[in-house]
């Protein structure tokens, strides 16, 4: 009898857990709130499976606690450890991540040195395309090298209901579109940018300054453009120390082709302040003039001599949206069509062939965004590759968490005036 009263019981909590199941998967599609679908598996595991423990959330009466067996030590601590890993994957996969800035492509807006939290969510969590993969870490093992993850299976890309969509002036983490070392989309190596032009925008940089849509890209709070200025002394020398802190300069200081003349990377602010110097004698931005080009900027075309000062215009491609394709613009779009589309493209005779069919237009499938540093003359960014498709969008910067200045010493190596920052 009490078998009986126990499985019913069993069979009621399926049966309601099923019915709850249903109700919340509607509730969630009615709010396209996709990223909720996994909390009814864990109410699954907390009822059913106990895979993990998660007897601190459970209340157990007396006589039930005399009779179960306590477990072990070393099941205690491994309980732990596999529900930390599970709720940090959760974590890292569907709401927030970390991440470090490597590189000075967006001084002085962020640092290097400066950690990231990154909302997955802002923009809609990405379903993993290689779902197979150690726990916590991007691509290569930490120890001993070699991949993180197996392409034994791969799911198609597909991104979750997120809380906007990306913004002009976001910035943005996603993974690096001209990797071409044969990782898949959600492994290659993860890039922070600032969006400057989302889909349908038409951008041009004149003599180093950003136009969007014909507007002028004003700096705003939080926002610090910089750029290599050509600096002129009347012999007078820098002292490179005082320059460095005073004045909040972190690109190395470079002695021209004279010895009175320094390249200096500047922001407005600490440009005005060299124009003050008595012994400055010129303070002009270094710009690369119009026509002048060289193989490592794209389209990577000799038809369109753009620099990292005078580029485009061009527009950013939008989903849906048909353009007339021919071999003058092609070399803007062949990446496009063939890499992150996945098409079959052919030149034959100067005619195109996508797919084996002649064409002389193309619909995107996707958007796309482009993104370029806040250092605009030391990034590597969209005017060397391109557009970045919106499936190797990772997430949006949200705040500094941590920042360490590796030039520092003691405790301050740890820049105090950034911890908990917001990301402009």
């Amino acid at each position: 009898m009490n078998k009986l009263k126990e499985l019913l019981g069993k069979s009621f909590k399926v049966v309601i857990f099923i019915v709850a199941t249903i109700i919340w998967s509607i509730f969630v599609y009615t709010i396209d709130g996709e990223w909720l679908y996994f909390a009814p598996l864990i109410a699954g595991d907390i009822l059913f499976w106990e895979t993990i423990s998660w007897q601190f959330w459970k209340k157990k009466n007396k006589k039930n606690k005399k009779n179960k067996k306590k477990k072990g030590e070393l099941r205690s601590w491994f309980d732990a450890i596999i529900f930390a890993v599970i709720a940090a994957t959760i974590l890292r996969t569907f709401l927030i991540e970390a991440y470090t800035i490597p590189t000075s492509s967006m001084e002085k807006s962020m640092l290097v040195g400066d950690f990231l939290f990154v909302s997955k969510v802002a923009y809609g969590p990405r379903v993993p395309m290689t779902p197979i993969a150690f726990p916590l870490v991007h691509h290569t093992m930490p120890i001993g090298g070699g991949k993180s993850y197996s392409e034994s299976v791969k799911l198609p890309y597909h991104r979750m209901k997120g809380l906007g969509d990306i913004e002009r002036n976001d910035c943005v983490v996603f993974n690096w579109p001209a990797e071409d070392i044969g990782r898949p989309v959600d492994k290659k190596e993860n890039y922070v940018k600032r969006c400057v032009g989302i889909p349908g925008d038409v951008l041009e940089l004149k003599n180093a300054q950003l136009f969007v849509n014909g507007a002028f890209q004003e700096e705003f709070d939080g926002m610090k453009n910089q750029w290599t200025y050509y600096v002129s002394t009347n012999g007078t020398g820098l002292n490179k120390n005082i320059l460095y802190k005073k004045y909040d300069i972190t690109e190395p200081i470079k002695r021209g082709v004279n010895p009175n003349e320094y390249n200096i990377t500047l922001t407005d602010n600490s440009r005005d302040a060299f124009k003050t110097f008595p012994y400055v004698t010129r303070v002009e931005k270094r710009i690369d003039k119009k026509g002048i080009s060289n193989h490592y900027f794209f389209p990577h075309d000799e038809k369109y001599r753009w620099n990292v000062d005078n580029f485009g215009p061009i527009t950013i491609p939008k989903a849906g949206e048909t353009i007339v394709i021919t071999t003058k613009n092609l070399s803007i779009y062949k990446d496009i069509i063939e890499r992150y589309e996945e098409n079959k493209l052919e030149v034959i005779n100067d005619s195109i062939y996508i797919n084996d069919k002649l064409a002389n237009s193309y619909t995107f499938a996707m958007d796309y965004y482009w993104m370029m540093g806040d250092n605009r003359h030391n990034s590597a960014d969209s005017r060397f590759w391109g557009f970045v498709p919106e499936n190797h969008i990772v997430g949006k910067a949200l705040f500094v968490w941590m920042s360490w200045d590796t030039n520092a010493k003691g405790l301050k190596k740890i820049r105090w005036n950034r911890l908990f920052r917001s990301v402009k």
